[in-house]
């Protein structure tokens, strides 16, 4: 079967040192070996939101012009919206290659839960911060200099907003950077990799560097699993 094959990256940075990229190109290369899919074009969204629909997005519009079944590694890289992915489910066809004999059904409700896990982690911290006003309100020392750290914080220019236009705190550069090697890190786990210093090989052994550009030692690849609450 003859398929096109398409890949997003959300940064410029990930597009230009290929980290993201690679590890998608193997899910995909993998799946296709697999199950007999002839790739025959290639294309790739950098610098793209997957906010913006796929049927909005440059590279995207144009695997699906093809009208071939459309292949990518992930379904995020497709969308995070389970309403983009119903509506395209309507209009084209497309595969994941990490699930490749999943029908329809599964699809949506994987979209679904995916979307409903981020509604639950941002009303949880959405409650969790009015707890603590409340607690500071009754009265709580502690909840009073938390809330007072967090003025201090915002009033410095370390919302998520400012730091995008200039910036970025340490923790937010250390997320960024552990989402920018998750597919990769993940890629490796799932050739058969079980061990800390086995990931940090594989990493090696792909030339993908650390955050500060050097070697990958098993401390710092548990730091980012960590990051991105991966176990194997």
């Amino acid at each position: 079967m003859k398929v096109v094959a398409y890949y997003r990256v959300s940064t410029k940075r990930q597009g230009e040192s290929g980290l993201g990229l690679e590890a998608q190109q193997e899910y995909v290369e993998s799946a296709a070996q697999a199950n007999g899919w002839e790739v025959v074009a290639e294309y790739t969204d950098i610098n793209v939101s997957g906010s913006v629909h796929p049927l909005e997005r440059p590279e995207a519009s144009k695997a699906f012009a093809h009208g071939l079944p459309v292949v990518v590694a992930k379904l995020d890289r497709l969308s995070r919206d389970v309403e983009h992915i119903a509506g395209l489910m309507k209009r084209a066809d497309f595969k994941v290659a990490t699930m490749p004999h999943a029908k329809t059904l599964e699809l949506h409700l994987y979209a679904m839960l995916a979307q409903q896990e981020r509604e639950f982690i941002s009303q949880r911290t959405k409650e969790a911060l009015q707890k603590l006003a409340d607690r500071a309100e009754n009265g709580d020392k502690d909840a009073q200099q938390k809330v007072a750290n967090r003025s201090v914080m915002l009033a410095k220019g370390r919302t998520k907003e400012n730091q995008a236009k200039g910036g970025e705190s340490t923790k937010a550069k250390a997320s960024a950077f552990a989402e920018s090697v998750r597919d990769t890190l993940e890629l490796c786990v799932l050739k058969g990799t079980r061990t800390l210093q086995g990931v940090a090989d594989c990493l090696n052994d792909k030339g993908v560097s650390t955050a500060n550009g050097g070697k990958w030692q098993p401390m710092q690849v548990k730091r980012v699993m960590e990051r991105l609450s991966l176990s194997f």
